[in-house]
């Protein structure tokens, strides 16, 4: 049990100083078998890159397939044009909305978290520098977008936070709809009115936009398709995942096809664009299988026995229990897959167990498994956090407590909201 505590926090202190969680890991569950009295070299060759290679094999295609339908969106325009189209409609009085659901609607149409990113900052410059808010509010207002409800409550996202459970739950994309639409309303509108009360108290402050060192990124004209045609591949997504019912590989695969065929005028650009995202996806699959590898280290010490006594032995609703190991170890690795791949990897079979015995149905714990992951995920050393930062030129000094506030402290709450309608029988 103290080997597997011992484990963790080697995981989190060298994750938490910005090493890499693929080298990690290893070294993480290593820790774990030792004092677990596991052979090393076995524990390592057959335990950890069992649980890796499981992953990888169940999740490398939809990893891959989201990355390259991702950067088909970005490198055709298709993306910019969607963002660009939206904040028009919402207009520059509302700047921090119109950032907000630009990055929403991508989020939620299966463009990667990453992608988002780069699509939604120009226009977040341009509407920030016409409403004269501060570029600290930048950072929190993609967060709030692109890292919370759109990727862990709403019902039907193709986002992996909400794919995981499915196999440990044996659910669909769409599980629990009442509790997730709940939660999503609670982060939307939470931290939205957060944003907005941060832009009254810095402009009351003096704190309005200031340009940027670096503005060569800016650029919100050029050749884009138009918008409706740019909104089919992401319907197509949703559609095809929700509505047939189709496996979320086949709807990613139709996704890039009607991108394609959309922007036939460009195909000289799409091996670049495939071959790139292919290349981006491994490094993806590669962490959460990282991770995962060590949850089915810790899954097989006699100590986890005694780690699932205690948090089975949570008092209440085994919601609690769920919320908790999920939250705690996507805070440990940094990231929301991560955590959850974790946690699920060594307990999602005990929890579904207890979902067929006690009569509670899978699909609350897959959603609470789904806002779970992105709770503590936000963490200072979070790559999504850290690369907005790279990416928008602010510090952590600067606009980490907004994202925290949005993507950590409000997704907690929400959490919590959607085990109470869970016990009452709303879901």
């Amino acid at each position: 049990m103290l080997g597997i505590l011992l484990g963790l926090i080697v995981l989190m202190i060298l994750a938490y100083l910005g090493w890499s969680i693929i080298w990690v890991a290893p070294i993480a569950a290593g820790v774990v078998a030792l004092t677990g009295g596991l052979d090393l070299l076995d524990a390592y060759k057959d335990t950890y890159m069992g649980g890796f290679v499981a992953f990888a094999k169940d999740w490398f295609p939809v990893f891959m397939l989201g990355a390259v339908f991702g950067k088909l969106m970005e490198d055709t325009g298709m993306a910019k044009s969607v963002a660009v189209a939206l904040t028009k409609i919402i207009g520059t009085k509302r700047a921090i909305l119109g950032v907000l659901v630009s990055a929403a609607v991508l989020t939620y149409g299966g463009v990667s978290l990453f992608v988002v990113v780069f699509a939604v900052y120009p226009l977040a410059l341009t509407l920030f520098r016409e409403a004269n808010i501060s570029r600290k509010l930048i950072p929190a207002t993609v967060a709030l977008g692109a890292f919370t409800f759109t990727m862990t409550a709403i019902p039907g996202t193709p986002q992996i936070q909400n794919l995981i459970p499915i196999e440990y739950f044996h659910t669909d994309p769409m599980a629990a709809p009442i509790m997730g639409i709940i939660a999503g309303i609670i982060m939307a509108v939470g931290g939205y009115l957060y944003l907005l009360w941060r832009e009254k108290k810095l402009t009351a402050n003096g704190e309005t936009y200031t340009e940027p060192k670096d503005t060569k990124i800016i650029n919100v004209e050029g050749d884009t398709p138009s918008f409706l045609l740019s909104l089919l591949p992401l319907v197509a997504v949703l559609v095809t995942l929700n509505v047939f019912g189709w496996d979320v590989v086949l709807a990613l695969i139709t996704g890039i096809i009607l991108i394609m065929l959309l922007s036939l005028h460009k195909f000289k650009g799409f091996i670049k664009a495939i071959n790139s995202g292919a290349a981006g996806s491994i490094t993806a699959i590669i962490n959460t299988s990282a991770a995962v590898g060590f949850g089915t280290v810790v899954k097989a010490v006699p100590g986890f026995e005694k780690l699932t006594d205690v948090l089975m032995g949570v008092k209440g609703n085994p919601l609690i229990s769920e919320a908790i190991a999920v939250n705690v170890l996507a805070g440990a690795t940094g990231s929301a897959s991560g955590g959850m791949g974790i946690a699920l990897e060594a307990l999602g079979s005990k929890y579904y167990e207890i979902a067929q015995n006690s009569g509670i149905d899978p699909e609350q714990f897959h959603r609470i498994a789904s806002l779970s992951s992105g709770g503590l995920d936000a963490l200072p050393h979070n790559g999504a956090v850290l690369t907005l930062f790279a990416i928008t030129g602010m510090t952590h000094r600067d606009s980490y407590k907004d994202i925290f506030v949005v993507a950590v402290l409000i997704p907690v709450f929400s959490v919590a909201v959607g085990i109470l309608l869970a016990s009452i029988g709303i879901y």
